[in-house]
């Protein structure tokens, strides 16, 4: 049975009975902990400052909070204060090329509102780089190119960026731009976002393509020849499958839930969920699926976090947060041990909760950028 019937699995029950012992052990019976507080308990914090020094942690999908990438807010320190706070060792930091097209239509949904000029996604991607160029050369930020530079990173406590772009309709089906961007430093991306492109079909958009295109299989081959992550968020179901039988590294897709997640409850972002076979399908290349944070508080967050893993395992689950995008229960790099602790605190042992927190990560990296 998967996480969406209303029996109990067999993980349910064991994520059950370990609560109830870590409660037990800690003296805490009766309602379970707000984890929204602004605090852990002593102990919960120590286990998970514990798990962050002995394994990284990547958020493997986010755009810096309210002073980040896809803000007009000049570099800052923002970012790098909160990871230090939070003892967060890594980020995907987004770029997004089809921002200035992007807006609410009549019925609240975000879309982009206008075609783009020739050129004129290109040329915000190139800016945003520039930004994080900056972020790198004077607020203390290390660039991460490969596998080895994650680890040292972790090791050094310095807070790294893994340079990310969501969505590729730049590429204007000039393949020579996707070159650019790695000699930028640029080492993950993201197919498609909520433009139209000549790479596949959308989740919240009209199908046109039936899926992946022909060019959009050269991306695929692109990326990994020339050593990026290949991310899937935000493509149709049909985009995904076809993607996998061109692939042959793990894909990644980045920041979504279980479809008619529980944890979530009604949501807006249901059409950005995905079904249990679409969820399979990127495990099945040996990559992850990373879980959003628009949850409503940082418990139910992991519980979203198990409605994944039984689906496609705790190999195959990752913390994309999507941070700092409002509603959401990760408002600021601080709360990293919080949610950290709230998963130990709902039963992942502290490999587990490593693996979720950045191993499954760096094992795809390690796969797709050599």
């Amino acid at each position: 049975m998967d996480c969406c019937g209303h029996g109990l699995t067999r993980r349910h029950w064991m994520w059950g009975t370990a609560a109830t012992s870590i409660g037990a052990m800690l003296g805490e019976w009766g309602e379970p902990r707000a984890a929204t507080a602004a605090t852990p308990a002593p102990d919960d914090a120590a286990a998970a400052r514990d798990v962050l020094a002995k394994f990284i942690s990547v958020d493997v999908h986010t755009h810096g909070g309210t002073t980040g990438i896809v803000s007009m807010a000049p570099p800052n320190d923002d970012l790098p204060n909160g990871m230090r706070a939070g003892s967060l060792a890594a980020v995907c930091l987004a770029d997004v090329p089809d921002g200035p097209l992007l807006g609410r239509n009549a019925a609240g949904v975000l879309t982009a509102l206008r075609p783009a000029q020739p050129g004129e996604l290109y040329r915000h991607h190139l800016e945003r780089l520039s930004w994080v160029d900056e972020m790198v050369a004077k607020h203390g930020l290390r660039r991460v190119f490969t596998a080895a530079d994650l680890e040292a990173a972790h090791a050094a406590r310095q807070p790294a960026i893994v340079a990310d772009v969501e969505g590729l309709d730049f590429l204007e089906l000039k393949l020579e731009r996707l070159e650019d961007a790695h000699q930028r430093g640029v080492r993950h991306v993201q197919l498609v976002h909520y433009t139209p492109n000549d790479i596949g079909d959308f989740q919240t958009g009209a199908v046109t393509h039936n899926g992946l295109t022909p060019f959009g299989a050269e991306v695929i081959q692109a990326c990994h020849r020339l050593g990026f992550v290949c991310d899937v968020a935000h493509a149709t179901e049909d985009t995904v499958k076809q993607a996998t039988k061109v692939a042959t590294k793990p894909l990644l897709l980045s920041h979504t839930a279980l479809l008619n997640s529980r944890a979530m409850g009604p949501t807006p972002l249901k059409g950005r969920q995905i079904t249990p076979d679409h969820a399979r399908a990127i495990a099945e290349t040996g990559g992850s699926v990373g879980i959003w944070h628009f949850f409503p508080s940082l418990d139910r967050y992991v519980d979203g976090l198990k409605e994944m893993v039984d689906v496609v395992g705790v190999d195959h689950v990752s913390i994309g947060t999507d941070q700092q995008v409002a509603p959401g229960s990760v408002q600021n790099y601080a709360q990293w041990v919080q949610l950290v602790a709230a998963m130990l605190h709902g039963g992942f042992t502290p490999e587990e909760a490593g693996k979720i927190a950045g191993g499954n990560y760096l094992r795809i990296f390690r796969t797709a950028v050599a």
